[in-house]
C-alpha cells in the first residue's frame, strides 16, 4: 500500500484527494493544464474578436465586469490545479499580466474594441478571489487532520 505524504504545497488538496490512481494516464494536473490552455484560448477569442457573441450578462449593469471576473476566476482555478507547485502570487502576477495585455491589444483600432482598465481590475480581482478561496479551502482541509487511506476491497 503506498504511503501518503503529509499535506505540504499549494496543490496538495488535489494530489491527495485520491481522485486519480497511479495507473491513470492523465493526472489531474495534466488535465487541468489542458483545460487551462483551452480556457486561455477561449478568453483570447472572446476578448479579441471584433464581433464577440452576446450573452445575457451584457444586458445588466456591470455584466461585462462579471464576465471578466468569472473568466479569470476560472483561469485561476485551472492554473492552480494545473501548476500545483507555483506560488499563488506568481499565478496572480501572470494572470493579471494576461488581463492587462488583453486590454492593451483591445486598444488597437483594427479590432474595433474598447480598452477599459476596469476590465483589467475585474480580471485581476477574479483571479485573486479564486486563489484566496482555494487557499482558504486548503487551510480548512488541513485543519481537519490527515487524510485517511482509501479502503480497498479484495
Amino acid at each position: 500500500m503506498p504511503v501518503q505524504k503529509p499535506l505540504g504545497g499549494p496543490g496538495d488538496f488535489v494530489h491527495h484527494a485520491g481522485l486519480f490512481s497511479r495507473r491513470c494516464f492523465m493526472t489531474i494536473d495534466k488535465l487541468s493544464r489542458v483545460l487551462f490552455l483551452l480556457l486561455v484560448a477561449a478568453v483570447l477569442y472572446l476578448t479579441l474578436s471584433p464581433n464577440p457573441p452576446h450573452v445575457a450578462l451584457d444586458t445588466i449593469p456591470y455584466g461585462d465586469k462579471i464576465e471578466h471576473f468569472t473568466a479569470f476566476a476560472a483561469l485561476a482555478l485551472m492554473a492552480r490545479l494545473g501548476f500545483p507547485r507555483a506560488a499563488d502570487w506568481h499565478l496572480l502576477e501572470h494572470l493579471s499580466f494576461l488581463g492587462a495585455m488583453i486590454e492593451v491589444v483591445q486598444a488597437t483600432p483594427d479590432l474595433q474594441r474598447d480598452c477599459d482598465w476596469h476590465d483589467w481590475v475585474a480580471d485581476s480581482l477574479g483571479a485573486l478571489a479564486m486563489l484566496v478561496a482555494l487557499r482558504v479551502l486548503l487551510r480548512w482541509r488541513r485543519s481537519r487532520g490527515p487524510v485517511a487511506a482509501p479502503v480497498t476491497l479484495h
